[in-house]
């Protein structure tokens, strides 16, 4: 059997080998290897104090140890995958009832590889499973242990170390959570969006979320893109912003679809591979356990139109649109990325980009609802409220109430509105414009204010326009008989099944009569009287002097 000793180099500084004799050896002294020597703080010709070591074998036995492990050269680093299942048979047949201590150096070979280890930890085995008994006991961490052909041991890829393990037999690796701990809606600015968010959480944040071993054994690759479109002033830039505060990952990559493009031939392409580079780097090193690299791209449609679309010889777009294809999912493919994407053309967009494994996520970023418009007023009104600069008579559940098909920024911009009208009461009109210092003390913004802005400042671009349709009813309905009445009648009714009925979501309806009788008033009447919050009126007077081509865009536009 082996012979365990311990060496003292010093009187605090005790260190336990296990001896093998050998006959190159000279007798009275003993030989030992440059990790042992470094570990032991021994030199070459030391004396050093020898003595025997027992080992008590109930409770110095190692049942699980942790092992961190590097390639010993650096010049024989490779990227090949090693079996930690494999490795720790080996280790065991290899170092079978040696004696380890943490903190230990030692070296390994593998595959015909060098390996340099250290020992971070151990614990000892359960008494009762040496005896065959089940083990329920409470697991003890020892400093000094044996290796038996039971031990379970667990290999711990070191920092920074370009070494790829596989298997069961590894640790899970310490990863920082990816989600910011004190992340909230609120504080982000962010209204009504709390569904979208969610979405995009759940489609692609959630597999980051979990360790890289798990989503390994469940073949799952993370999600690299995400779209977001919607209509002007949603919130579109400021979510993609956010994403980047939400998570615990690098500053994120912003760019704006312009600046990628160059004059000089290959310099476009080039800009597309600069903001990739530092997740290949990272990637290379790290592999599995690479963060998160974000790249938010606004006016995504000015790079990635649809090839062939462009006019002109050269093919910068086409070539620019190839290259960003290759980069997120190419032959090399990254998953250590994400790249989110805005927009308000998603039509102009090719169609490659936006296949799964792309930008597989497409986001509509709609107008918010009431909930919305109340989180998003409460956000613009908050710091108002907090230094008493918001009169009490201001109901922001009644203001959202009130602007039906308002989009953030102009809910922002009505707040906006509503502080300068509360300003201008301030400023004497006299011959040189000075603030009224008396009166700005009592400085307040009211409801009046605020319904003042509503009715001549902000309207929604894409609310109902009272004044387009109310022109045609100036002088009111006379309901002079039936068929009048029946028309009403029967418009209020396909309202109604427009709002309720979730077979015909499209409603058509012909009104046909002699000139000057009354239809475009009519249906003005039935548009108001439904309350819908959109009302467009595309009329021909509106189309006077526009080309054939511009009469398509205006009528597409309205529809």
């Amino acid at each position: 059997s082996s012979r365990h000793v311990v060496v003292k180099t010093s009187s605090n500084h005790k260190y336990v080998f296990t001896l093998r004799t050998h006959s190159s050896v000279v007798p009275g002294s003993i030989a030992f290897s440059l990790p042992q020597r470094k570990w032991a703080g021994l030199s070459i010709g030391q004396e050093i104090d020898v003595s025997l070591y027992t080992f008590d074998k109930a409770k110095q036995c190692i049942g699980t140890m942790t092992v961190e492990i590097d390639f010993l050269q650096k010049k024989n680093i490779d990227s090949n995958p090693y079996d930690t299942d494999k490795m720790a048979a080996e280790f065991i047949q290899q170092f079978n009832s040696q004696a380890f201590s943490v903190g230990q150096q030692l070296v390994f070979s593998f595959n015909d590889k060098l390996f340099g280890l250290l020992v971070k930890d151990m614990e000892a085995m359960d008494p009762s499973i040496l005896k065959g008994e089940s083990g329920a006991s409470k697991k003890q961490k020892i400093e000094v242990g044996l290796v038996l052909g039971n031990s379970q041991v667990a290999f711990e890829k070191a920092e920074n170390s370009p070494l790829n393990l596989i298997g069961k037999s590894k640790t899970k690796e310490n990863r920082q959570s990816i989600i910011n701990p004190d992340w909230n809606f609120e504080k982000m600015g962010i209204g009504g969006l709390d569904k979208e968010f969610s979405d995009i959480f759940r489609r692609a944040f959630a597999s980051r979320v979990f360790p890289p071993e798990i989503v390994e054994q469940m073949g799952c690759k993370h999600v690299k893109g995400i779209l977001l479109y919607g209509p002007p002033g949603c919130g579109k830039t400021l979510m993609a912003r956010q994403i980047g505060k939400m998570l615990n990952a690098r500053e994120p990559k912003v760019v704006n679809g312009p600046e990628i493009l160059n004059k000089y031939v290959g310099e476009s392409e080039a800009n597309i591979r600069k903001l990739f580079a530092d997740a290949e780097e990272e990637q290379r090193r790290l592999g599995a356990n690479s963060g998160v690299h974000i790249i938010i791209f606004d006016e995504i449609d000015a790079i990635c139109k649809q090839r062939g679309s462009m006019a002109g010889s050269t093919g910068v777009h086409d070539t620019v649109v190839n290259q960003l294809l290759s980069k997120i999912d190419g032959v090399e493919q990254l998953n250590n990325i994400l790249v989110i994407g805005m927009t308000n053309r998603p039509d102009l967009i090719d169609e490659a980009l936006l296949r799964p494994g792309r930008l597989e996520v497409k986001m509509e970023i709609g107008l918010p609802d009431e909930k919305g418009r109340f989180q998003i007023l409460h956000i613009h009104t908050v710091r108002m409220r907090e230094h008493q600069l918001l009169a009490e008579d201001v109901d922001i559940a009644e203001l959202a109430v009130e602007t039906k098909n308002f989009s953030g920024a102009e809910l922002e911009g009505l707040v906006r509105a509503a502080q300068s009208t509360a300003m201008n009461r301030h400023i004497k009109a006299s011959n040189k414009v000075e603030v009224d210092m008396e009166k700005a003390e009592s400085l307040r913004v009211t409801r009046g204010d605020f319904f003042a802005s509503l009715e001549n400042d902000i309207k929604p671009a894409f609310g109902t326009n009272q004044e387009d349709y109310a022109s045609y009813i100036m002088n009111g309905i006379i309901k002079w008989g039936d068929p009048v009445t029946r028309v009403l009648d029967d418009g209020e009714l396909l309202v109604q099944q427009t709002k309720n009925s979730d077979r015909t979501p499209l409603v058509s309806v012909l009104l046909e009569g002699p000139p000057h009788s009354g239809k475009t008033a009519l249906a003005a009447k039935i548009a108001e009287e439904s309350n819908f919050p959109f009302i467009k009126i595309c009329s021909p007077d509106k189309m006077i002097g526009f080309s054939e081509t511009a009469k398509c865009q205006a009528m597409k536009k309205v529809l």
